[in-house]
């Protein structure tokens, strides 16, 4: 029976790739590369643009942690984590008036025109190392179906799934990514159902509506923390981000506030498998999606790892055709430089280096909170940037003095060099909220310092005429 199971896994891993690869549309030009357009040239439809998004976000490390940290902190934990969400709602609402009052046409070109060419560089390694991070941490999850984190069937099963998920998205860059979106969200909700009917009839809703504590120790702190982070933290996401201009201003608009919701109800509801695995009294293991799977059997294991597998996809293919964006075409753009005629064949090579460079983390075992919580300080710096650019002309100062009081607190913090006394509360989290909370007013200082010149008051005062 065991060995049937494991053929019956890893079978469907190679059926995943196989069925993805067959009904990913191909790209010919860059309009469907790039941009997701179909062959005709239109631009996604809002429903696609909507489940693309939905799904995109929906990290396979994203529903692992949710259960996490609904195990750890029960309710509360859940949602800490699903407030992230709101992260896409408040991209929506700047992206829209990005485009409609300063005619953005992309974060690049926006920042280029707004702070300086350095600063859109600074802003790309950001957004390389979050790609980066999103490959390795995504496929990690899926690997914890299929073995022990360092085991030949945890990282061979890793590496397969990228390989898959890579040569589906090579095909059509972009335009893949949103087609396969729309088909893996639909397999994504019908199986989370079941999951959910298999494991939460087990307690009560009152049960598990109010297990934990909204105390700061109790998980509040993290609700906090994501509810400071929100305000920056979609910027420096290319995966949602790039969906933000490739349609009509008021369609992305509505795409993106409903996916959002649709999102923090769905990792609040995914987050239960961690209240119920708290309320049965299972062991913390770092993956509790993979613990309480074991105890449902087959049927429900099965389901679980499908969960997985395909938001992991979604969200994988999403980075892939980001990278090949960020480097063939945004790269050269701060260069000063005219894409190449070659963009795509630039594209799908970045993809194969990323495919191969972003899974060392994997097969070393990193945990993969840590690419959210450690990222999320990292970036504080770009809510001043993109919340009041409407304050600033054309200020470079302003964008570095914040950016990288972001990115310096986000380091001290990685190396546990924050103060003490910048802990709020005495939660597990307490540290991390004083450097968001701290340091979201000091970048914000930071932006804003330079419009103490003269020359920069009389532009706040002629923007606001």
């Amino acid at each position: 029976m065991a060995e049937f199971q494991g053929v019956f896994f890893w079978g469907f891993l190679v059926v995943f790739g196989a069925v993805m690869y067959v009904i990913s549309p191909k790209s010919k030009d860059e309009g469907g590369f790039f941009r997701g357009n179909n062959t005709q040239g239109k631009p996604a439809s809002e429903w696609s643009l909507m489940m693309s998004i939905f799904i995109s976000w929906i990290f396979a490390k994203s529903v692992t942690n949710a259960a996490n940290l609904g195990q750890e902190f029960g309710i509360v934990g859940g949602l800490a984590y699903a407030t992230y969400w709101l992260s896409i709602p408040v991209a929506g609402l700047v992206i829209y008036r990005l485009r409609t009052r300063e005619g953005a046409t992309g974060m690049v070109p926006f920042i280029i025109g707004k702070y300086g060419r350095a600063a859109a560089m600074a802003f790309s390694l950001a957004i390389l190392v979050r790609l980066f991070n999103e490959v390795w941490s995504n496929t990690s999850v899926v690997g914890g179906y299929y073995g022990s984190v360092g085991s030949v069937g945890f990282i061979g099963s890793a590496l397969l799934f990228t390989a898959f998920v890579l040569i589906y998205t090579l095909k059509g860059g972009l335009r893949s990514s949103i087609f396969t979106d729309v088909i893996q969200a639909v397999v994504f909700i019908i199986f989370l159902g079941i999951v959910v009917a298999m494991v939460l009839p087990d307690h009560t809703p009152a049960q598990l509506l109010t297990e934990g504590k909204f105390t700061l120790n109790g998980g509040m702190d993290l609700v906090f923390v994501a509810l400071l982070q929100v305000l920056s933290y979609p910027f420096h996401d290319p995966v949602l981000t790039d969906r933000g201009f490739i349609t009509q201003e008021k369609t992305m608009l509505r795409a993106f506030i409903v996916a959002g919701v649709l999102g923090f109800f769905a990792i609040l509801l995914f987050s239960l498998v961690g209240v119920h695995a708290r309320l049965e009294g299972m062991t913390y293991s770092g993956n509790i999606p993979v613990t309480v799977a074991r105890g449902l059997g087959f049927a429900g294991f099965f389901a679980m790892m499908v969960v997985m597998i395909t938001s992991a996809g979604s969200t994988l293919d999403s980075a892939f055709s980001s990278l090949s964006k960020t480097v063939a075409k945004e790269l050269p753009l701060i260069a000063g430089k005219a894409s190449s005629p070659k963009a795509i064949i630039i594209g799908s090579i970045t993809m194969v280096v990323f495919a191969l460079l972003g899974n060392l983390p994997m097969i070393a075992g990193t945990d993969i909170l840590k690419a959210t919580t450690i990222s999320g300080t990292m970036v504080i710096g770009l809510a001043p940037i993109f919340l009041f650019s409407r304050w600033v002309n054309y200020s470079p100062l302003s964008f570095h003095l914040a950016f990288w009081t972001g990115m310096t607190l986000g380091l001290l913090q990685a190396l546990n060099m924050i103060p003490v006394a910048w802990a709020i509360g005495d939660g597990k989290f307490a540290t991390l909220l004083g450097t968001n909370l701290y340091g979201l007013i000091l970048c914000t200082a930071g932006f804003f310092l330079p419009l103490l010149l003269p020359s920069k008051r009389m532009v706040i005062a002629k923007n606001n005429i």
